[in-house]
């Protein structure tokens, strides 16, 4: 008797529980919940303003719709107001408009919360959930977590503010439109998860360099973190940052470099298609001329690697890892992987064509696309898990899709309709699995259309400024 009362006793607080969970229920914050695992990212927001009755866009629902519209792939600012009111009302304050269902379909507001949100307040968000998904990253090579970095450049409106911040690209002919903005990401290798990127001007007289960046993600990248890279920073200012910071590297060295080291190197290791020296590394005089903050004495004890690549090519890399060649040398086989999740964060969450006009907006929009692309591969990372096989064998637009239709426009009122829906959408996103090609494909080097110019006005006034004779 004392047994069975007992069970009802906790089947019955069983039941309360799960009301408390669905009068609770909000399917964003349970997004955020199943696919980060971090329930406590609310204390990101202001709180005091999250409880301010009068205002429906507040720092939370802000915030979540910037991501949303990277996520619908660069929506409008009235398109994402749209998709809001069709499905994520839930995100919204308790407001008698949004009681009532009389909420402006109209964008303004929105607009206005965007710029009112602080850029700090983002960026904590950015910070919390990049940095927990490292840390939840697995050890992929020799119990090591690697880390690819990777820069690229993109394009943004050519308004006179980001004009001064980013200048344009300039030649004998004077002037570009666009501002060119430089982008340095750190990506995890088996997931494609990336952290925070690094972003600075290309041109100017406050450019910035690769190299540059790279030690400022370096700072930043998990203590047993191993930092794969090309040639662009198989130097020794970038190797000197990972070793001061106890981090592990492997570089790619260009032929000349290789051959200049190899003559101060000893041979550790020969065989066929492959041998390794051991060098001490230091600075040329050029290289310490240029980075004075190195100390004079600066000095690395790494290894030189030579491995000859099956379509008859020669593969050169420099490491303080002691591992044999071979093995370097299909790790870095998977470097390439960075240019497959710099292209999706680009070109399949429209990151390259970003609207704002401003710089903190700019900014906004950027690291909401980051958050995005993120929440993507998350969802990738738990459907390869239900395939059992790696994130990276399911193509990232084809679980995008999923993830859009199956699981952001699914009408979910509780939390069980809510554990259907995602259970739906994972099912669907495991099966986006891509072909298996013994070669990749090979496609023809294209330049992707730029965006439109709107500097046509502009223009135009100086000619007329220059047709009018002086008087």
């Amino acid at each position: 008797m004392g047994e069975s009362m007992g069970r009802r006793i906790e089947a019955a607080d069983e039941r309360f529980e799960n009301e408390e969970k669905n009068k609770e229920f909000s399917k964003a914050r349970q997004l955020l919940v199943d696919l980060i695992g971090l329930p406590d990212l609310q204390k990101v927001f202001d709180e005091e303003e999250r409880g301010d009755a009068k205002r429906v866009y507040t720092q939370a629902p802000t915030l979540v719709l910037l991501i949303l519209q990277r996520l619908g792939g660069g929506l409008s600012l009235s398109a994402v107001v749209q998709d809001l009111l069709a499905h994520h009302r839930d995100l919204l304050s308790v407001n008698r408009r949004v009681q009532e269902q009389t909420l402006s379909e109209n964008n303004s507001a929105y607009n206005k919360a965007r710029q009112r949100l602080p850029l700090k307040i983002v960026e904590a968000f950015v910070d919390a959930v990049c940095n927990h998904l490292a840390q939840r990253s697995e050890p992929v090579w020799e119990g090591r977590r690697v880390f690819i970095l990777d820069g690229t450049t993109f394009t943004l409106p050519p308004t006179p503010e980001l004009k001064k911040v980013f200048p344009p690209a300039t030649n004998q002919r004077g002037e570009s439109v666009w501002p060119v903005a430089m982008l340095m990401v750190a990506s995890e290798l088996s997931t494609g998860c990336i952290l925070t990127p690094e972003i600075g001007a290309m041109y100017g007289p406050n450019n910035t360099s690769e190299a540059a960046q790279a030690e400022r993600i370096v700072d930043r990248l998990p203590s047993n973190a191993l930092v794969l890279a090309d040639s662009a920073f198989g130097i020794f200012r970038v190797a000197y940052r990972c070793h001061s910071l106890g981090k592990e590297f492997v570089f790619r060295l260009t032929a000349d470099r290789f051959k200049s080291y190899q003559k101060k190197s000893s041979l550790v290791e020969s065989g066929q298609g492959f041998s390794t020296w051991r060098f001490q590394w230091r600075p040329s005089w050029k290289e310490q001329k240029s980075n004075p903050h190195l100390p004079k004495d600066a000095l690395l004890e790494v290894f030189v690697h030579q491995i000859t690549l099956d379509n008859g090519g020669e593969l050169y890399l420099i490491s303080n890892v002691e591992a044999d060649a071979r093995s370097s040398g299909r790790l870095y086989q998977r470097r390439y992987d960075v240019e497959f999740d710099i292209r999706d964060l680009k070109v399949t969450m429209d990151t390259e064509n970003i609207r704002a006009r401003q710089l903190d907006t700019v900014l906004k929009e950027l690291l909401g696309s980051v958050i995005a692309y993120n929440l993507v591969a998350q969802f990738r990372r738990q459907a390869a898990k239900l395939a059992k096989i790696t994130p990276r064998r399911l193509s990232f637009k084809g679980v995008w899709l999923s993830f859009t239709y199956h699981l952001l426009h699914a009408r979910a009122e509780t939390l069980a309709d809510w554990e259907k829906v995602y259970t739906t959408a994972l099912i669907s996103a495991s099966r986006r699995r891509l072909p298996n090609r013994p070669q990749p494909r090979s496609y023809p080097r294209a330049a992707h259309p730029r965006r439109p110019k709107t500097t046509g006005a502009q223009k135009a006034q100086r000619k007329n400024k220059r047709q009018i004779p002086d008087s």
